[in-house]
Parts: structure tokens; C-alpha cells; sequence
């Protein structure tokens, strides 16, 4: 399945060998879980490789590694942001158009940026990062039970361009802010609100170790771990469980893995104020909808929970 071309004067395409035409409009990609991150596999320029589906990346991100020599034009950009730190001096690749099936998004633009790091830790060969704007215009169904990703194309208002695309049982809906590219949400822990961004590359949760005491006091520490940001920075930070998330009377979560950490940074580089960040382990207990243009999430009914 075509995704994108490179060059003005040739088309060479991305395409998803394993995706699943649904009708004119929609998509089904399967996925495969790397330790928690979310991988579809694509081909680019004769090369096959992994793309990270992250909803915390705000552009199309491709490794520097992979990508070097073509014949588009690179240029310098100022920075790009990640979950952990902020990636400084990356170059700008011009993409004249991506495309699913008959689905086309003219004048992409993608970041270049060195992934080595991930690859090596993750043992796997990295093409790149799909993020928000490629997302976007898309109702994005994230269904970590099925392992695969759907997407299927909205209007400029949110509404889907079919209306018969799901066969799953939608249950609940809580509605979002969009602050830039992060979705941001509305939770509870001991009866203290708090705002999560919403990141399907967050390995694990993260929670800001300034937030209110009573709501911390739902954060049981297990261990020290060490984390390795987009641009290879390392941290070392506390993890544990937390406990009593709740969005709404019916939807809330059991315990999440989590680490307890400091978002200041991220929260400079993302013009957000967050108390934490939901990843996997939202994903993993709860079959996801994201619809951007409508700032809604949907959740679908699970058969039966999976551990």
C-alpha cells in the first residue's frame, strides 16, 4: 500500500505491504509490540524497516542513519520535541506528498534526525516516527487487543467520510484539548484532577513528582530505572505502580506501570502544564479512538481483558 513519494521528479513510495484496504476512505494496519512501543512495518526507496506510531511526535520523523544522500533538499530547523527532552538542530526533508491508497497529503514535511539509539536499544531497523501531522486528519482507531491500527479519513469538522467503519462496540467518550500536537486530558486520582498529555510511544506512564500530595500518595516506587530520550539523553528515574485513575463514572484503570519524574522540560517544549503522561498501559486496558479534529477520544468494548 502507497504511502509517500520523495522526489518531485520520481515517484518512490512508502507503502505497508501488510495493510488492509477497508473501503476508499479507510485503512487497517497491523502492528507489532517492540518491548511497548508501536511498530508497522513499511518500505522506502527499496529499503524495508519499522515506523513507531507516536502521537507525542509532532512531525514525520526519519532517521538520519537510513536517509542520507537523497535528493531532496535538506534544510536546517531550529528543533523538534520528544516525550523526554527537546532534540536540537535537526534537518527538514521536503516530502511532496503522502499518501494512503487514494488518500493524498500534499507538501509534507518530515524531521531527520539520528534514531541509532533506539535502534540499538530496541534491536531493531528504524525507518522513522509517523506523528501528529501525519495522524491528524485521520479518526485513528488504536486497538492494542487486535494489534492493528485503523484509519479512516474525517472532514474538516471530525465527521468520518464513511459512517459505517467500525464493527466494534463504542462505550464510552470523553472529550480532549489539543495544546499544539499534544492531546490533553482530564483525570482523577484520589479525588484530584489532574491533566495527562496522551502519548502512544510513552513506554511507560510518567507522572510529575510536583503534583498534588494526595494524588501522589496513589504512586507506590518499585525500582530505579534509566531512560533514553529522542536525541539518546539519559535519565534515571523512580518506578513504580499508580493506582485510581479514573476519566469518567465508567472508565478508569487498573494498576499502571509508571515512572515518577520531572516534566518541566517537557511541559517548555510542548507550551503545555501537565501533571503526567499516559501511554502504553492506557492503551493496553482501554481499545482507543482518537478522532483530532473533533478533540474526542472514543473507547471500544474489550472481548475480555488481556493482561
Amino acid at each position: 500500500m502507497p504511502l509517500f513519494s520523495l522526489n518531485e521528479e520520481t515517484y518512490q513510495v512508502l507503502s505497508f505491504p501488510q495493510a488492509e484496504l477497508l473501503n476508499s476512505n479507510t485503512t487497517r494496519i497491523p502492528f507489532k509490540l517492540v518491548d511497548h512501543l508501536i511498530v508497522i512495518e513499511a518500505q522506502l526507496l527499496d529499503q524495508k524497516g519499522n515506523f513507531i506510531i507516536d502521537t507525542g511526535s509532532e512531525s514525520l520523523i526519519l532517521n538520519k542513519n537510513h536517509f542520507k544522500g537523497q535528493n531532496s533538499k535538506l534544510n536546517p530547523l531550529k528543533q523538534t520535541t520528544g516525550v523526554i527532552d527537546v532534540i536540537d538542530n535537526p534537518l527538514e526533508k521536503q516530502l511532496r506528498e503522502f499518501i494512503i491508497e487514494d488518500l493524498v497529503i500534499h507538501n509534507m514535511h518530515s524531521d531527520v534526525i539520528d534514531l541509532s539509539h533506539i535502534e540499538l536499544s530496541k534491536k531493531m531497523h528504524l525507518l522513522g516516527i509517523i506523528g501528529y501531522d501525519i495522524l491528524k486528519d485521520y479518526e485513528v482507531f488504536i486497538d492494542m487487543y487486535l494489534n492493528q491500527i485503523t484509519l479512516t479519513k474525517v472532514n474538516a469538522q471530525g465527521e468520518k467520510l464513511d459512517d459505517s467503519v467500525y464493527l466494534e462496540k463504542i462505550i464510552d467518550s470523553i472529550d480532549f484539548k489539543l495544546k499544539k500536537h499534544t492531546i490533553v486530558i482530564e483525570a482523577s486520582i484520589s479525588n484530584q484532577s489532574l491533566k495527562f498529555g496522551l502519548d502512544t510511544a510513552a513506554e511507560y506512564n510518567q507522572l510529575n513528582k510536583k503534583i498534588n500530595k494526595e494524588a501522589l500518595k496513589q504512586f507506590f516506587p518499585k525500582r530505579r530505572i534509566q531512560l533514553i530520550g529522542a536525541s539518546g539523553k539519559k535519565i534515571e528515574v523512580l518506578a513504580g505502580k499508580l493506582y485510581r485513575v479514573k476519566l469518567t463514572e465508567t472508565i478508569y484503570f487498573g494498576p499502571m506501570q509508571t515512572i515518577l519524574t520531572n516534566l518541566n522540560q517537557m511541559n517548555q517544549a510542548f507550551g503545555t502544564n501537565l501533571d503526567g503522561v499516559l501511554g502504553y498501559e492506557f492503551f493496553r486496558q482501554q481499545r482507543t479512538i482518537i478522532n483530532y479534529k473533533k478533540e474526542k477520544l472514543y473507547f471500544v468494548k474489550n472481548p475480555l481483558y488481556r493482561q
